[in-house]
């Protein structure tokens, strides 16, 4: 008797809904169809039917088929591959099978389809009850051949996602990946009673399920569960980890990182150094936390990042993809668009599309718009902020004006270290999607001296909220606003009566502060400006270099240009006498050159002196 499938496992092959597959079995057009209770099996081999619904030459011309719903935050595979329009990234599992690591680490941006390829290899490799190979066998990876295809469903499975494990301090993480463990630890109920487990193992298994194991206990999950599931079975598990590195942030930025570290290398100790119960591995993140802060000793850990050559094309669209859905939905004129917008990613050798964007700019009747802004939090990169130097917010606002800056960017992350390295913002910028590398080479370490960029509009609109406004800790919005307009106006009065209310609302370090945290201040205050203006900071003009220089991109705005001066302890006639000098500087120095050679006609000049939290300012 011929294998039977369910509507479901024929819809997946024929691309079409249950509902409309039970349709065609009641009208009696798939040979074979049987009724069984109140639902209909069909057998396997069965060929999809011809559909009558479009009956002639004429109605093909004037109706185009119904296209399938988008995936908008759709990461269960199998609903995403058999009720939406789903983007083939199986071969993944192809080239996973040719090289065999035994502990791999993908490292992406947010929304860049982490957990739903990691769903993918779950459906494909898991051993179930259900015959899941129907997910499969219209996919890239069931053409690859029988090699390929022997390890589908041949393993049991641990799966663990920690995407949204957020929470606010040590105890009620710790209770949260409790109630991870306990509904996986239960996923596996054929554990409970096995007799191929010991006693001692299957009093832990009831100690998980019932929530009322301890913290040490908790340590050990990974290890006794893939022991009793390799034990039941007769094949050691895959342990499969998403977004390992979000308990980790949140320890970091809320203070409880060391007890998140202690539990998390406790845990990936067990479950993946040299655990005689483990088939493969897969984690998914963010960050590539250093080897030494989580994954000491893991010699098995075969790390892809978005450095690296291997699976570039799997997480993000390629460009024949993204080209592919604009041919679907009938907007072929609309890929030079989508390219300005999402475009821009580069990943090893491939270009990448942000795929969260271009589904939702589809959803969105081709609207372009910033749809990853605010997807997730990155609050680390507000943190770095606080302590930005001058420097870094020149480079800073030099890709904002479409350069590329010079950078030294480094894949392992430590988090209590990055205080004492602001320059690591870039690293973190661009392995969290804000900036794309334009060359890379390496450099000492693991570490690659880069060339970046910011990839395309939509990152430039989000790159200015998200990131310059993280300057908000620092710059209150209203505040910034306030200073703007009184800088358009020339308004010496308010502007320095602005400034003196961001210091006093300040911490107290401003007392000792020097010139350079001035010149960074004014930056990041002038970078928060809209895009009537091109901010450039210590350039060549007349005959020396200014501190800072607002070119207007219109006409009917005037050029800016301020110069700073800084004093500690200064008495108030001491900060006028420095006012003064740094607004005659401007003049003598003819700084205002650069802007009249580019056809500003009115330039407003700010001598600006700072002692402390004082301020005063002339205007000329």
């Amino acid at each position: 008797m011929a294998e039977l499938i369910s509507t479901v496992e024929a819809a997946a092959l024929w691309n079409l809904s249950p509902r409309r597959v039970a349709i065609l079995c009641k009208e009696g057009r798939i040979p074979g169809a049987v009724l069984e209770g109140r639902r209909w099996l069909i057998p396997a081999d069965a060929q999809k039917p011809s559909d009558h619904r479009l009956k002639t030459a004429e109605n093909t011309k004037t109706h185009k088929p119904k296209l399938l719903p988008l995936p908008v935050g759709i990461s269960d595979f199998k609903r995403a591959s058999t009720q939406y329009y789903y983007v083939d990234k199986t071969l993944l599992i192809r080239d996973f099978l040719d090289e065999l690591p035994v502990v791999s680490l993908f490292t992406r941006p947010r929304r860049f389809g982490k957990t739903l390829n990691m769903d993918m290899l779950r459906t494909f490799f898991e051993k179930t009850d259900e015959d899941t190979s129907v997910y499969f066998r219209n996919k890239n990876i069931w053409k690859c051949g029988q090699r390929y295809r022997n390890y589908q469903g041949k393993y049991p499975v641990i799966y663990i996602t920690f995407k949204d494990t957020k929470l606010s301090n040590w105890a009620d993480t710790l209770a949260g990946i409790r109630f991870l463990f306990t509904n996986e630890f239960q996923r596996h109920g054929e554990l409970a009673d096995s007799p191929e487990c010991t006693g001692s193992d299957k009093d832990y298994y009831r100690k998980i399920v019932s929530g009322t194991a301890g913290e040490a206990e908790l340590m050990n999950a990974l290890l006794v569960l893939s022991k009793m599931l390799h034990a039941h079975h007769g094949i050691a598990p895959i342990i499969i980890i998403d977004e390992y590195d979000t308990p980790i942030q949140q320890g970091h930025m809320l203070g409880f990182y060391d007890e998140v570290i202690r539990f998390m290398r406790n845990l990936f100790s067990g479950g993946f150094k040299d655990n005689p119960h483990l088939s493969y591995g897969f984690l998914t993140g963010i960050l590539r936390v250093a080897k030494e802060s989580i994954f000491s000793g893991l010699n098995n850990l075969k790390i892809n990042s978005i450095l690296d050559e291997q699976y570039s094309e799997y997480f993000g669209f390629t460009a024949q993809e993204v080209r592919q859905m604009a041919e679907d939905y009938h907007v072929p004129e609309k890929y030079a668009e989508i390219c300005d917008w999402y475009d821009g990613y580069r990943f090893g050798s491939s270009d990448i599309f942000n795929p969260w964007s271009v589904i939702n700019y589809f959803g969105h009747v081709c609207k372009p718009r910033a749809y990853w802004v605010s997807t997730s939090s990155n609050d680390i990169i507000g943190e770095i902020m606080t302590g930005a130097t001058a420097e870094l917010y020149e480079k800073l606002n030099s890709l904002l004006q479409g350069n590329t800056v010079l950078t030294y960017i480094d894949t392992d992350v430590v988090y209590p270290r990055i205080r004492e390295n602001p320059s690591s913002v870039y690293s973190f910028l661009l392995v969290t999607g804000y900036l794309k590398l334009v060359t890379a080479e390496l450099s000492m370490g693991d570490g690659y001296m880069c060339e970046v960029a910011l990839p395309n509009k939509e990152i430039a609109y989000v790159y200015k909220k998200e990131i310059l406004e993280k300057l908000d800790g620092l710059i209150p919005q209203s505040t910034a606003i306030s200073i703007q307009e009184a800088l358009y106006t020339g308004n010496a009065d308010d502007l320095q009566k602005q400034l003196e209310t961001l210091l006093l609302q300040s911490a107290s370090y401003y007392d000792t502060a020097g010139e350079m945290f001035y010149h960074g201040l004014m930056l990041g205050l002038t970078a928060m400006m809209d895009d009537r203006y091109l901010v450039a900071s210590n350039r060549e003009s007349g005959e020396g270099r200014y501190d800072l220089a607002l070119e207007p991109k219109g006409t009917a705005l005037p050029g800016i240009l301020i110069e700073l001066k800084a004093e500690r302890n200064a008495s108030a006639e001491e900060l006028k006498s420095l006012a003064k000098a740094a607004l005659e500087q401007i003049d003598k120095r003819k700084y205002d050159a650069g802007l009249k050679a580019k056809g500003v006609k009115k330039v407003l000049k700010y001598g600006v002196a700072f002692s402390g939290k004082s301020v005063e300012i002339m205007v000329g």
